[in-house]
Formats: C-alpha cells, structure tokens, sequence
C-alpha cells in the first residue's frame, strides 16, 4: 500500500519508535488464566501473553507479550505485530522481532480516557488499514493489558465485517471485564468506516466477503 502523508510508520525490528503519536483477530489455543494456575506445570512454549485469542484468521490479539510468550508466538509464524503503546518498544521485542523477522507497526494512542484524552479517528484508521493488508498477516494486535486499545481496534475491525452493535459491545466487555469503558463503547458505535473503505487496497484485501 502506498504510505500517505503524515500517517504511522513502519518501524523495522531493532529501531526506535516515537513516545508521541506514534508514527512509527481461532478461537483461544488455550485460556490465558489456565496457565496462571500455580499449581499447573506447562513447558514455556505453552504460555500465550495476557488475553490471547484469534479474532479472525491471520489476525491475533493479546496484551503485551513478555519474554516467556516468546516461543509460543514463534508457533504463529507471525509477519508483523500491530503495537498501540505510546511508549517506545521494550528492548528484548525488538530483539525478539528481529531474529524472527517480524515487522512492527506503530500506532501509539492513549486510549479513551475522561475528560480530554481519546483515539484519534485518524490514527485507527491507519491501523485499520494495516489489519486489511494480507501482506502484513499473520499479526498479532496488542496494548499493555489487550483490553481498552485492542478492543476499540477489534471494534471498529467488526464494523467493516458488518457485525451489530450487540456482538460487538458483548465481545469488546468480554475482554475488558472487569473495567469496560463506556467511552470505548462510545467510539466505536460512532467510528466512521467510510474512510478505511475508500482507501483499502482492495487487491490485498482478505478474504472477507463483506469487504469486496
């Protein structure tokens, strides 16, 4: 896809991303939770990061992956991870990015957060628009915790595949329970998708039938 002006870059594996704006979806393998079990014993490469799950084929979400979700990451061959942290990519990520070939993509955000702070429409529309390039799947979505910033991405993603309201407000509480925010939710139902239609690149586009 032709990059536009001003909008996010890709930050190859190794580089600093900016602290600003940042310009640099299977159901779950396992549930995240069954492994905080102390009294279970899995090898390392059995541990997904916080919140994992599929949201759709080739595209994953979670929260922040740690050193120990590593080799599990590695079993989804993975193109790319699409980050919404503002903060600059922990050193061992970028590591681990670069000795597997992984592209980052950074759309950094401060989430939806009374009473100045929000997503900026453009900046997910970027993100949308990343998610829609099948030259960048497999990838993986993720903020710190997968809840608020994931969800609000996931969301506007189950807009352009034409789920209702209700699907998609019952799956974004499903993943920021206990501390849902109704600003989030807000987001979403008015997030415009028109502007991501218009500039996807329909040749690259996934199979989705919604979409072509």
């Amino acid at each position: 896809m032709e990059q536009l002006p001003e909008s996010p870059q890709h930050v190859q594996p190794g580089a600093s991303a900016s602290p600003q704006v940042s310009v640099s979806i299977m159901t779950p393998v396992l549930p995240t939770k069954a492994f905080d079990d102390p009294h279970l014993e899995f090898p390392e490469d059995m541990y997904p990061p916080e919140n994992f799950s599929m949201v759709c084929p080739y595209i994953y979400r979670s929260g922040m992956p740690k050193k120990r979700n590593f080799a599990f990451l590695q079993k989804l061959k993975l193109k790319s991870i699409l980050t919404l942290i503002l903060e600059e990519y922990p050193t061992q990520n970028q590591k681990f990015l670069a000795e597997n070939n992984i592209t980052l993509f950074q759309f950094g955000v401060a989430g939806n957060k009374e009473p100045f702070a929000d997503i900026p429409e453009d900046i997910m529309c970027e993100a949308l628009l990343t998610l829609m390039d099948k030259r960048n799947h497999p990838i993986l979505i993720h903020c710190n915790k997968g809840k608020h910033r994931t969800g609000c991405l996931v969301g506007c993603l189950r807009k352009l595949q034409e789920w209702s309201n209700t699907s998609i407000f019952d799956e974004y509480r499903r993943f920021s329970a206990p501390k849902s925010r109704s600003m989030d939710q807000q987001f979403i139902e008015l997030f415009d998708i028109q502007p991501v239609l218009d500039q996807v690149d329909r040749e690259n586009v996934p199979d989705w039938p919604t979409i072509k």
